[in-house]
């Protein structure tokens, strides 16, 4: 049998220079996130099929690892299906664990109860730039505070962390499945097709209103329907105003308490906001997952071409497991497409400490090499990270090799210095 060197297909390996930015990410979404209230908490990365495949994850629930059964309980000559082999399998996100934890421990939990949650998830996607088969998430969630101070909240934490990291000028998108709804029935779309339009809706981004409009035609839609549909996105405002625009359209279909909700968040954020970015209103933003139940929000940056996070409301989802419905709203942070650019942009820690290599001849006298070991102790002492090695015979290329990894400086020791 011959190994094999390279990792699985989407399985991503971190080399040191990446390594070092994914830990400064991630202090600061922990820092941050802290200093909001949230608590740390952690699940297995193994869950039961059944809570994975509860037709609560949309599409993601097509991608999951399985796991089989094992020991006397793997019987492959008896299996008639898949379900009959496997029991368990890899998360393909932090909200189905997280609420399944929350449901078996909301006695011992304050309410409101603040989640934070940063852990890996494995997806058996198509990989492609800043999407992997396994990938680090970072979620905060808000279960039983039923008001926009939930929503409020986490993007604040979110866009706050953001402008920590150091980007600027991007968005907050933020829509509700209510008003998508409504402008469904408006158009006199049937209940049963709701779902569709929204998985077409969804592709806007890429086809155009014009490949919207002509993939719901051939789903058969009728033309009266798409046109009312359609329409509706006509110089439609990206502010409060273009909530306002839909509500004087939909009239009866939407109910004031949508309007009311988007209005204030959007108003309160725009008022009390540190970092740079803009509250968007995007009636066409849908989000994939099936248990959002009311406001949905989306991360969208400049320097990447697609969603970097989003989040949104999931109230019935706690209801799935206790049979008692739960407010719940959370926001997850594109935590891999972040680093990525920040790798893009040659991105340097700000105040980190001086690197200094000190590279020692070979055969250094056992007295002396300890002075350089002393030496290097006295310096780390003092807050300086100091990488003490051998001496290679091609040191341009070893420094080289150091300086791509941040070290600044270079201490050369050798056995009879001149």
């Amino acid at each position: 049998m011959t190994l094999v060197k390279k990792p699985v297909t989407g399985m991503k390996e971190i080399m040191p220079k990446e390594m070092v930015i994914r830990d400064y990410v991630q202090r600061v979404i922990k820092e941050t996130y802290s200093s909001f209230g949230f608590t740390p908490i952690e699940t297995p990365c193994l869950e039961d099929l059944r809570n994975l495949c509860s037709k609560q994850g949309g599409d993601n629930e097509k991608l999951i690892f399985k796991v089989l059964k094992r020991g006397e309980k793997l019987k492959l000559d008896e299996a008639k299906s898949e379900e009959d082999l496997t029991d368990m399998g890899l998360r393909y996100d932090l909200t189905v664990p997280l609420v399944r934890f929350y449901s078996n421990n909301s006695t011992n939990l304050p309410s409101p109860f603040k989640a934070l949650q940063m852990g890996n998830v494995w997806r058996a996607d198509r990989p492609q730039r800043g999407r992997y088969r396994q990938f680090m998430q970072c979620d905060i969630d808000i279960f039983g505070e039923p008001t926009n101070m939930a929503e409020i909240e986490l993007i604040l934490a979110t866009t706050t962390t953001l402008g920590k990291i150091g980007f600027k000028n991007f968005e907050i998108r933020i829509n509700d499945r209510r008003l998508l709804k409504a402008m469904a029935m408006y158009a006199g779309f049937g209940e049963e097709k709701f779902d569709l339009s929204c998985i077409i809706l969804d592709k806007l981004d890429k086809i155009g209103i014009d490949g919207v409009k002509a993939e719901l035609l051939e789903e058969g839609f009728s033309a009266e329907s798409v046109d009312k549909y359609v329409k509706l996105f006509d110089g439609l405002s990206s502010d409060v105003n273009g909530v306002k625009t839909l509500k004087n359209t939909l009239q009866d279909y939407l109910p004031d308490e949508v309007v009311n909700n988007l209005t204030e968040i959007i108003d309160s954020i725009e008022a009390v906001k540190k970092a740079d970015f803009k509250m968007v209103f995007d009636p066409s933003l849908v989000r994939g997952m099936g248990y959002y139940t009311g406001t949905i929000f989306e991360i969208a940056l400049p320097e990447f071409g697609g969603a970097c996070g989003g989040g949104g409301r999931y109230d019935k989802m706690v209801g799935n497991f206790t049979g008692n419905n739960v407010p719940a709203c959370g926001f997850s942070i594109g935590f891999e497409r972040i680093v990525l650019l920040l790798m893009e942009q040659d991105f340097k820690i700000p105040g980190s400490s001086k690197k200094t290599a000190f590279l020692v001849e070979k055969n250094m006298p056992k007295d002396r090499y300890c002075e350089i070991l002393n030496e290097a102790m006295d310096l780390r002492a003092k807050g300086e990270t100091i990488l003490v090695a051998g001496m290679n015979k091609n040191k341009k290329f070893q420094k080289e090799q150091l300086a791509s990894e941040g070290y600044d400086e270079f201490k050369e020791f050798y056995v009879n210095p001149l």
